[in-house]
């Protein structure tokens, strides 16, 4: 196996008496697409906290790029290339698609965001908006007002916010959530084209999406990791058709 992008070791955080995560090890390695998977409160959006930065481990390590990042603040693992999109889309509803989108790029940029128009000409930022919005399939959408979107351009929007960041690895929390099929399928498709640019950690319910997009899988039970692999693998083990997937004959 390649040498890994992120590396968690061991990493717990509990709230309260409730353990999320309990010594969860797990590796990524560049190119591939990760899944999380497991049943309502398995502990996978605590742990996709812990990876982004928005919350801090009781203890254990999480590396990326071979750098010790564990204490480190959200900002500063967006400049090392981590960035998320997450269950509850957050984009800013009263502004355009590009205004959002431009908002992102100035971030990466460094840019004050107090010449709004003025930065809309700069051709740098204007050539990095006209890439982003082609990426994420909104180029004939750049001037609606974010808040009038589908959800599911929503979704893609934000998707557009997180790339902006260029990052190394993208987070993605259940980005089918409340998809229709269509939506679902677009959605599918922009990720897997975006495999070819970045590493990918993935937390989904939707068993066919997993399994279509996932390289590797790994299952989390009650904030424990019950094992790691295909999606071939995945199905056909016992214990994880018993804890998630259900003992029917044909597995989701």
């Amino acid at each position: 196996m390649a040498e890994s992008l992120l590396r968690i070791e061991k990493l717990s955080k509990s709230f309260g008496s409730v353990a999320a995560c309990r010594d969860v090890s797990l590796e990524i390695v560049p190119g591939e697409i990760h899944a999380l998977i497991g049943p309502n409160g398995a502990g996978k959006t605590t742990l996709l906290n812990q990876v982004a930065g928005d919350l801090t481990p009781d203890s254990g390590q999480i590396f990326f790029a071979g750098r010790d990042i564990t204490q480190l603040p959200l900002y500063r693992r967006s400049h090392l290339g981590l960035a998320r999109s997450y269950q509850i889309t957050s984009v800013f509803p009263q502004l355009s698609v590009e205004e959002n989108l431009l908002l992102a790029i100035q971030a990466q940029h460094g840019h004050s965001y107090r010449f709004w128009a003025r930065s809309l000409r700069e051709p740098k930022l204007r050539a990095d908006l006209v890439l982003a919005l082609e990426q994420v399939g909104l180029s004939g959408r750049a001037e609606i007002t974010a808040g009038n979107l589908s959800h599911g351009e929503k979704k893609q929007l934000e998707v557009g916010m997180a790339l902006a960041c260029k990052p190394r690895l993208l987070l993605l929390d259940e980005p089918m959530a409340g998809m229709g099929p269509g939506g679902t399928v677009e959605l599918s498709k922009l990720i897997r084209r975006l495999k070819e640019k970045m590493t990918i950690l993935l937390v989904e319910h939707d068993m066919k999406t997993i399994f279509s997009l996932a390289d590797r899988i790994t299952v989390l039970v009650y904030g424990e990791v019950v094992m790691t692999g295909t999606a071939g693998e995945i199905r056909g083990n016992p214990v994880v058709r018993q804890a998630y997937l259900g003992d029917d004959d044909e597995p989701c």
